[in-house]
Parts: C-alpha cells; structure tokens; sequence
C-alpha cells in the first residue's frame, strides 16, 4: 500500500447542523483513509471541535490555506476554513440559511481547489436542499453545482456497492417523465460516457449491461415497447461504436448477476432502478461516485439525518466508503494518466 498512489483528497464537512461534522470526525480518525490518501477538511474547525467533543474524541488542527501545507499525518485534522463564520448560532439539526451558505461555501472551496490541480479527488459530506435553497442556490444538488461551476459537459454518476457499478440515464425526475427520458439518444450518450470514463480507470474493453424498462423486458411489445424502440436499438447502436454492450438485460435480474462481477458496468434507466438494487445490496458500503469533472468526487448515500445530529451516534462507516473510494478511482486515474 504504501507504494502506491496516495491522492490528495478533499472531505467537505457538509451542512454543519447535520451529521457531516460528526461522520467527517470519525473518517479523519479512521487509520485506514491514510493509507489509502492524503485526506484533508474543507469545513469549521469550530464545529468540528464540536462534533469530537459529542464523540468523545480528542482531534488537533493545523490549519492551512493550501493543501501543499498540509502535514498529513494521522492525529492531525489538517484544515481550510472558508470564512469567519458564527458557529456559535448554528443548532444541531435545524434548517437554517447560515448552515446553507457554509455548507455550499466548502463546495466552492473544493471547486477552486480541483481547478487549479491542487486535489485530486473530493469526499462529501451530505448538505440540505432546502437550506442551500435560503441562499440562493438554484441547483437541486452537489451533483449539478459541481458540474455547473466546473463547466463540465456531463457530470456522470455512478453507484459503487462492491462489484456493482451503476450508472443512470436520469436521477432526479419524476417517473413517468424518466420513462420518456431514457430514449434511444440518451442511453446511446451515457452508454459511450461510461465507455469513455471507465477506461479512464484502467478498464480496457469494459463490457457495459443495460436494464430493460417493462416487466420481463416487455416480452415481446405485451408490456411495452421501449426495449424494441429505444433500448435496443441504442445498444446496437454502441456496438457499431465499437463498445462492448449488451441489452436490454431484464431489470429483476441483471443487477443480481452484476453483482458477481459479470459486467464491469449497469446503466440504470431511471433513478430508484438502481438506486433501490444497490441499497438493499449494502446499504452503508452504497456510495455515490461523478465522473467527467476535472477531478473524481464521491458522496454518501445518506443525508443529513437532522434527527440524530449532536447525538453522538452516528455512524461513519459511508464517509468513510465515501472516502476510500473516491481515493481508489484517482489512483486508478493517475495511474492511467501515467
């Protein structure tokens, strides 16, 4: 391990009156993150002071203004604060338009830090819409404020949970609107993206497996027709491309046989297709992954739990999923690169 790639990796604290403070805490503690990086905090000192003291746990800062100065050693909580905010307001689990602002404040930070090739990789913890929604925000996630201030031409989002990687051709949209969505031109799109990015990792010729809409893949037109008119065809469609696809595979099943390691991906046709699949797999080792930013960034599956923060019991084991991850794909990356 200690050969390998250690990426610079960035953990955003999240939104301060969840559990972001507290699962960021027990990530910096876990020996294992560095090992595998060189993690360092975009967040408040203060409340992360806070949220140790609710843990238990005894932390020190060195507080930077760049990660080149940071020591990263384990014990040490190396940090970039964003601002001279009053902490002393903010109340666990409570919406409020502060928490919001210094949430999508280490957002930014990260952004600017990844634009100038100071990180390699970004782990976050989980913000509230609705108090990024108090500030102005008019991005419905970490998702589209990444991609928007990145100017990225897509923002690719994987599910990592074991064996499976899944990826989706909508996210947040209604179901009957992401039926329509997932056209022949759409999955075609993300079929070629993830083509594209997962041989940024080292997967040469990755064979891609995309799910069927209808119940039994239509059967034939009696339950619909979307797997004769869009899905296959846009799988035909990538093969001429040269991709190595296959499809559509029946959705009640194609993610059981993924998770042996049969395909090294799933495009998902809408949001809880996979969503779902990948939870009830393992709940807690879920963590999301975006692909086509300039650096690779990852998130819990969880959010902000306002009805536990402060309490001292929430877990970490995601964060730290998150975190291990996220390291792994940019090692895989660099590697590549190199």
């Amino acid at each position: 391990m200690s050969d390998a790639y250690r990426p610079i990796t960035a953990l955003t604290m999240g939104d301060p009156a969840g559990i972001g403070p507290e699962i960021c805490v027990g990530t910096m503690l876990d020996k294992e993150i560095h090992e595998v990086c060189r993690p360092f905090m975009i967040g408040s000192a203060a409340i992360l002071q806070r949220a140790a003291d609710v843990l238990g746990k005894e932390i020190r800062f060195n507080k930077i203004s760049d990660p080149y100065e940071a020591k990263y050693e384990y014990g040490t909580f190396d940090i970039i604060e964003t601002g001279d905010y009053d902490t002393d307001s903010i109340k666990w689990g409570e919406v409020q338009k502060l928490a919001g602002q210094m949430a999508y404040d280490f957002i930014v930070k990260s952004i600017e830090l990844g634009l100038a090739g100071k990180i390699d990789a970004v782990s976050t913890a989980p913000i509230h819409k609705q108090a990024i929604k108090l500030i102005g925000v008019k991005e419905p996630g970490h998702t589209e404020i990444y991609q928007h201030m990145t100017n990225s031409e897509y923002a690719l989002t994987m599910f990592a949970c074991h064996k499976l990687r899944v990826f989706f051709v909508s996210r947040h949209m209604p179901l009957v609107e992401a039926c329509k969505f997932a056209t022949r031109s759409e999955i075609l799109k993300d079929v070629i993206y993830i083509d594209k990015e997962l041989r940024k990792v080292g997967l040469e010729n990755p064979l891609i497996a995309v799910a069927g809409l209808n119940p039994h893949n239509g059967d034939n037109g009696l339950f619909g027709t979307e797997e004769i008119t869009d899905i296959g065809p846009a799988v035909e469609d990538a093969k001429a491309r040269g991709i190595n696809c296959v499809g559509p595979c029946p959705a009640d099943s194609v993610f059981n046989i993924g998770k042996s390691g049969k395909f090294d991906a799933i495009l998902s046709l809408y949001h809880d297709q996979g969503h779902i699949a990948c939870k009830t797999y393992d709940f807690e080792k879920s963590v999301t992954l975006t692909f086509g930013l300039p650096f690779i960034r990852s998130s819990v599956d969880h959010g902000t739990a306002f009805d536990i923060a402060g309490k001292g019991i929430a877990g970490s084991i995601s964060m730290i999923e998150s975190t291990k991850v996220v390291a792994e794909y940019a090692a895989k990356q660099k590697e590549k690169k190199n």
